[in-house]
């Protein structure tokens, strides 16, 4: 994009959409003041017409898709119409909601530990919120329905909002933001600001904007914007484990997703970042590290000139990418080997990976390391060689059916999940039954399961077409589910009579004299708060807290959760040398 010279270096980072209180609500601008826009109208007066020497909105649309790469070593200058005070959140309070996939979660920490260094402070309480975000997912249609519905309830709170407080702000962030861009502000006229996921550094700007009364927007895609120096803020102090997001956007282009057109290509954060970002989490007692990404194991650190000699690994065997091979970079292995030295007595896992990058060292690894789960999420999406191909997966049944058991002989007792579309483009009733088949071959531990939800802008929305009537799509996936269930319960019955190392979460939710907790294989354990020996102060007895490692000996199971009663208190160390 070329900058504008009137706009300065903002227009390098992102578009703006600016429509004033009489645009939208056919009254004169003084009708639309608060109290305390009243009372700085000369202020924002003169930001009024340092905004209107800017581009229009169209100049920004105009470019609005095309990824802008910066280099890390710059920085921005301050827009040229907001001075630091107005950048300010004055301690305005923000309630901030998060709906969808767990990057969403983490998503939420960094826009979080954005926005409390620029004055903002956090509430939990609805009614007492001056600026409302949601951050929202696009990844099927029903998850957008959600925000449409929640943005009708939110209409009404804001129409009620007294006239002499702050004027309440509401905020799309995220993929929806991302995906449907103006739709949004066009539709919703209540909705002030929009934040696509490579624009959380923005939202002080944003809101600055906003409290003018102007709508703005920031959804231009990055292509190196990985958040590396902002520390998330974890949203639940007693937490016992936290997600450290290690890559942002994915390139695999599968034809059924919208991530690559949501959160764009894909950039891996520097290894050192992700290192620090993991020691402070230890520091703070924490006990297990998920890595996160959307295609976490194809992980590749360039940010150094060295890096690019380190040797390529290899694909899964029988697997290939939609992308040529990319050469140099720390990869996935070595990441995974240097996270798992720095606390071993903390859990790692990693999610969500792709099959085809499950090279033999990283396999090897996992086996190896006590303080590595060994639990790996293999999303298959079908069971149909035909199917698979029209997903562009890169595999066939067969390639992957050879990759679970050859997982299952290098990493002896892996837990496997796995995630499922039924009724994809022009899927027969013989591909759904060959995913039938696959469910009961593999006995996943875990599983998730999902109708086909066409998106736009992917492959699929282009090249192939929406056939399977919505009855047939719910009829299979209903079946889907009957099926992982009883094989799942099959699978996880094998932990009964054995002993597990349980990471205690807290109460249970469904009883008060039972506490829950997850073993190695991310499965629920729910045991009785009893008392117990702790093994590491001989005589001592202990009631289990948050955070402690116990010993549970399983009585029953079901496809989701074990049961059973605790023996003592432990650590993984010990726990590996009574294995």
């Amino acid at each position: 994009m070329q900058r504008c010279q009137s706009w300065g270096p903002l227009a390098s980072v992102s578009w703006v959409l600016l429509r004033t209180c009489r645009a939208h609500s056919g009254l004169p601008s003084t009708a639309c003041s608060s109290p305390e826009r009243q009372q700085e109208d000369g202020v924002w007066k003169d930001f009024s017409s340092r905004l209107a020497t800017g581009p229009t909105f169209q100049h920004f649309l105009r470019h609005a898709s095309v990824p802008q790469e910066k280099p890390s070593s710059e920085v921005d200058d301050p827009p040229p119409y907001l001075t630091v005070d107005e950048l300010s959140g004055r301690q305005r309070k923000v309630y901030l909601e998060t709906y969808g996939c767990q990057m969403n979660v983490n998503d939420t920490e960094i826009a979080w530990s954005i926005l409390q260094k620029s004055g903002y402070l956090r509430t939990s309480n609805l009614q007492e919120a001056d600026v409302i975000l949601l951050v929202t997912c696009s990844i099927r249609e029903k998850a957008e329905q959600t925000i449409w519905n929640r943005l009708q309830q939110l209409k009404v709170l804001k129409s009620k909002r007294l006239r002499s407080r702050v004027p309440l702000k509401i905020g799309i962030l995220g993929c929806m933001a991302e995906r449907l861009k103006e739709e949004i502000l066009n539709r919703e006229k209540m909705v002030d600001i929009l934040a696509g996921p490579d624009a959380y550094r923005d939202l002080p700007r944003l809101l600055a904007v906003a409290k003018s009364g102007q709508q703005a927007a920031n959804v231009l895609l990055s292509l190196d914007e990985t958040y590396a120096d902002v520390m998330p803020v974890q949203m639940s102090p007693s937490a016992t484990s936290a997600f450290v997001s290690i890559m942002r956007g994915c390139d695999n282009m599968c034809s059924y997703c919208i991530v690559p057109f949501t959160r764009g290509r894909e950039r891996s954060r520097p290894v050192a970042s992700i290192l620090e970002e993991v020691r402070k989490l230890s520091e703070q007692g924490l006990k297990e590290v998920t890595l996160l990404g959307q295609n976490v194991n194809s992980f590749r650190d360039t940010s150094e000139v060295q890096f690019n000699n380190a040797v390529s690994t290899n694909l899964s065997r029988g697997f290939s990418s939609n992308y040529k091979t990319k050469q140099g970079g720390l990869r996935f292995a070595h990441l995974l080997d240097q996270v798992s030295r720095i606390d071993p007595e903390m859990r790692i896992r990693f999610t969500s990976p792709h099959p085809k990058d499950f090279p033999d060292e990283v396999l090897q690894l996992i086996h190896e390391r006590d303080n590595i789960c060994k639990q790996i999420h293999l999303p298959a999406q079908s069971g149909s060689s035909r199917v698979l191909e029209a997903m562009r997966r890169g595999y066939s049944r067969e390639a992957y059916v050879e990759l679970v058991h050859h997982i299952r002989e290098s990493i002896p007792g892996v837990s496997l999940s796995s995630d499922f579309i039924a009724g994809f483009c022009g899927e027969t009733e013989e591909d759904h039954f060959q995913t039938v088949s696959l469910l009961q071959e593999v006995q996943y531990n875990m599983g998730f399961l999902f109708a086909y939800s066409m998106r736009q802008k992917t492959r699929a929305y282009h090249r192939l077409k929406d056939d399977i009537p919505e009855e047939v799509k719910l009829r299979r996936l209903e079946e889907l589910i009957t099926v992982f269930r009883e094989e799942a319960t099959k699978a996880n019955k094998a932990f009964v009579g054995c002993t597990q190392l349980v990471l205690v979460e807290g109460l249970s939710k469904r009883s008060a004299t039972d506490l829950c907790g997850r073993n190695d294989g991310n499965l629920k354990v729910i045991f009785p708060d009893a008392e117990m020996e702790d093994v590491t102060n001989s005589g001592l007895r202990v009631r289990a807290q948050p955070g402690d490692y116990v010993l549970v000996k399983i009585t029953s199971a079901s496809s989701q959760t074990l049961k059973g009663h605790v023996l003592c208190r432990t650590t993984l160390k010990d726990f590996s040398t009574y294995c």
